[in-house]
């Protein structure tokens, strides 16, 4: 099977940004590459502590390394390297990381706009 199809997009520790209280890269969508939901790369360092926020997407968190938090309303759900995490659009949440090491994730966010706009 070809090869030359294949397409990456690396991590890039150097290039990550902070906003929104942690070190993030947009790593989705990119040039090129159309699909119905977006991605991002990110890295609570220790003692680091997202904005409180909601949106109307629904988004998935898959912890790649170290642990955190995800407080959800009132409620607090741990998250280790290896979990995932879905969460409905519309409910207010934040993101901690309490902890001596990184903690890292890669978030993926859609809503029915994003699908709307993807099948136009």
């Amino acid at each position: 099977m070809p090869t030359d199809h294949v397409q990456f997009r690396r991590r890039e520790p150097a290039h990550l940004v902070r906003e929104h209280g942690l070190d993030l890269r947009l790593l989705h969508p990119w040039p090129g590459l159309a699909t119905p939901f977006r991605g991002a790369w990110c890295v609570l360092r220790p003692g680091d502590r997202t904005d409180t926020h909601q949106h109307r997407e629904q988004e998935l968190f898959i912890a790649m390394e170290g642990r955190g938090e995800v407080v959800v309303g009132e409620h607090t759900h741990v998250l280790a390297a290896g979990d995932l995490m879905l969460m409905p659009g519309d409910v207010d949440h934040h993101v901690l990381n309490p902890h001596e090491e990184d903690f890292a994730y890669y978030a993926i966010w859609w809503d029915g706009v994003m699908a709307e706009e993807y099948l136009a």
